[in-house]
């Protein structure tokens, strides 16, 4: 699998393309592809964080944590 660094360098490379060019409609291209690379990499990242549980924590008074409110 290519990883995230891959794609960076990659969309990197094609932005210092685009500056280099005199050609504005290369330029324009470039940029285009620079910016799906990102949102490929973009994409990947916001996959691997809704895999992750979301931290839950215990509400106050709860028997899995917090203090017990009620009469004393």
């Amino acid at each position: 699998m290519i990883g995230k660094l891959y794609f960076v360098r990659q969309a990197a490379t094609l932005l210092k393309f685009a500056k280099s060019t005199a050609n504005p409609e290369l330029s324009a291209v470039l940029i285009e592809k620079a910016v799906e690379l990102k949102s490929r990499v973009d994409g990947e990242a916001s996959e691997k964080e809704s895999l992750r549980a979301p931290d839950v924590q215990p509400e106050a008074g709860s028997r899995f944590g917090g203090s017990a409110v009620g009469p004393s």
